[in-house]
């Protein structure tokens, strides 16, 4: 049955809701923005100059691969942060452990730049780069499944879509702090880049930090979450759950990233990499880096417009226009990349990063939550989240400049790449049910084992009169939701 709106509800409590809403957007946002700031920097910086600083002595080719190398090393810590702290989110709640994530990777980029180098420590140098790498990967493991869990048990179900966007701007805007700092650092005297300047971002993260402490202090627990405390219904054994029914969401979840992630991370690293380095033409390096900014530029309107459009007409087409759109592209975009035209390699990066990645970005901020139950769904996201970084996002880097440097530059190899991750997610898309509209509230996946796990989605196609939510079970929550969400 339908949940009615209370006759008589509280005058503070819609004021309430819409003033934690925010907050917990801008708290989303700024934690996304502050990891793709340190992720986007770190990656940037593997790319196009941790060669000279932490591995001087080897060859140059080799340099950039163990470089590279560092940047997946935190993709190797990531599952295990994700399975830490999502077993904590799970537990106690979602804001502390949000807190605890935030100083955890934010502290070991600010460290990072203030690490000795190769010349003046030796061996020790990329030992440390690694040990804080390492950190870095294990505080992110939980940090992004955490923004996209509490967003979407905040947000009102007919606008979860959009919503659970916003915060995914971040993403955007860390990754074009990364890049403009970047351009400008690298337009520098090289002698003075290399001495001093690629520090002054990594340092500059601490204040990032000290923003997103601040708001997430005063962030109250989400609705879902006080529902199950409410009817002391949470887990201590979340691991169990996602392990004895919950392994068909996270495989879904890892499917649908492979392309997003994998691509993300092509783009950022490998294809800079490539263009600046590896092909035969090759472009110089403050030039190629305005891709990756123009590229967040266009993230920053397809990502909210991506997500209201999974609002309307549901997750998986959305992504799934986003994964084919990928496939197709990786031929032609790899093939301009090595064409030396700095015009070529701007737009290529721009075009796949900007449309192609972000394209499955904005459904899947709402979706990834949607698939797993109340009880173990921080877990359940993290989990796929930080597994499918590690097999496409951490191993695209490496194994692309692998193939790059045994196949003497050949661009053909990496478009394979990239072309057989997009079709691993267009797969994924045909196999994984229709989340939108799903009533966060209930405990079983959208992802069944067998058909009695679970009744069917509820019909959003069609709105409901003011204040009936279309699903069964909701909270007494989401009638205020649904009436203050065109405040919001």
């Amino acid at each position: 049955m339908p949940v009615k709106e209370p006759q008589n509800p509280a005058a503070e409590e819609d004021p309430e809701y819409v003033a934690n809403l925010r907050r917990a957007t801008l708290a989303s946002t700024v934690g996304s923005a502050l990891e793709y700031f340190d992720f986007a920097l770190y990656g940037l910086a593997s790319a196009l100059i941790f060669n000279r600083l932490f591995f001087s002595n080897l060859d140059p080719a080799m340099g950039v691969v163990a470089s590279l190398a560092t940047f997946g090393v935190g993709f190797v810590a990531r599952p295990l942060g994700g399975l830490f702290f999502g077993t904590l989110g799970d537990r106690i709640g979602r804001k502390w452990v949000l807190v605890v994530t935030i100083l955890l990777m934010g502290g070991s980029t600010t460290l990072i730049g203030a690490l000795p180098t190769y010349e003046s420590i030796g061996i020790w140098a990329p030992i440390l780069l690694t040990v804080l790498r390492l950190a870095q990967g294990f505080g992110a493991g939980a940090e992004q499944a955490g923004a996209t869990v509490l967003m979407a048990e905040y947000s009102p179900i007919r606008r979860r879509g959009y919503l659970s966007s916003l915060p995914f701007i971040g993403i955007q805007l860390g990754t074009l702090m990364a890049s403009v700092v970047y351009a400008a650092l690298s337009a520098l005297p090289d002698a003075i880049f290399v001495e001093w300047a690629w520090r002054v971002p990594f340092l500059c993260s601490f204040v990032l930090i000290l923003l997103a402490l601040f708001i997430r202090a005063r962030l109250k627990e989400t609705p879902t979450y006080v529902e199950l405390e409410k009817n002391e219904d949470v887990t201590k054994q979340p691991l169990r759950q996602v392990l004895t029914g919950g392994l068909p969401g996270v495989v879904a979840g890892i499917g649908l990233r492979m392309a997003e992630n994998g691509g993300s991370y092509m783009m950022q690293t490998l294809a800079l990499s490539f263009a600046t380095g590896t092909a035969a033409a090759t472009v110089d390096q403050s030039l190629a880096t305005w891709g990756i900014t123009l590229g967040a530029l266009i993230g920053i309107a397809v990502i909210p417009i991506t997500g209201r459009l999974s609002d309307r007409i549901g997750r998986l087409p959305i992504y799934r226009a986003g994964s084919l759109f990928l496939l197709v592209f990786s031929f032609p975009g790899w093939w301009l990349l090595q064409t030396g035209s700095p015009v070529a390699v701007i737009a290529t990066v721009a075009i796949g990063y900007g449309v192609g990645v972000n394209t499955m970005l904005g459904p899947q901020c709402a979706m990834l939550p949607e698939l797993f139950g109340n009880r173990h769904r921080y877990l359940g996201v993290a989990m796929a989240r930080e597994l499918s970084a590690v097999l496409a996002g951490g191993l695209a880097g490496v194994v692309g400049a692998w193939m790059l440097a045994v196949s003497d530059g050949n661009w053909l190899l990496p478009a394979i790449y990239m072309a057989t991750l997009a079709a691993i997610t267009t797969a994924a898309t045909v196999l994984t049910p229709e989340t939108r509209g799903r009533d966060l509230l209930r405990i079983e996946d959208a992802v069944r084992i067998s058909d009695d796990e679970q009744g069917p989605l509820p019909d959003v196609s069609a709105p409901s009169p003011r204040g009936v939510e279309p699903s069964s079970g909701t909270p007494a929550d989401v009638g205020r939701r649904d009436r203050v969400e065109h405040s919001v």
